[in-house]
């Protein structure tokens, strides 16, 4: 195994997501990135290339599994805005409604 950014990935998984950047192959492969769509970083089938993600692609839902991946996202920001502001004068309340349900 080896130790990367504090995390411990299978060598193979490590190599996996490096190569389509470093060789431009537009590999797909699920990993965590930025969706401009929901604000919020999300692990969804990407297309790497040179450049890192190149696109994201959301599988195929019905609109209660979408309904449930768009509050996802909403609790995912609103945690993160929380967490970004501790220590800071603005600090961002915590919703109404709890984070498990």
């Amino acid at each position: 195994m080896e130790n990367t950014c504090g995390f411990l990935y299978p060598e193979g998984v490590h190599r996996r997501q490096r190569h389509p950047v470093l060789r431009d192959e537009r590999a797909v492969l699920p990993v965590a990135a930025h969706s401009s769509a929901h604000q919020v970083t999300l692990s969804l089938s990407s297309v790497l290339g040179a450049g890192g993600v190149q696109q994201m692609h959301e599988p195929p839902m019905t609109p209660e599994e979408h309904r449930a991946l768009v509050e996802s996202a909403e609790v995912l920001r609103e945690a993160a805005e929380r967490a970004l502001s501790v220590g800071t004068s603005r600090a961002v309340p915590p919703a109404d409604r709890g984070a498990f349900r």
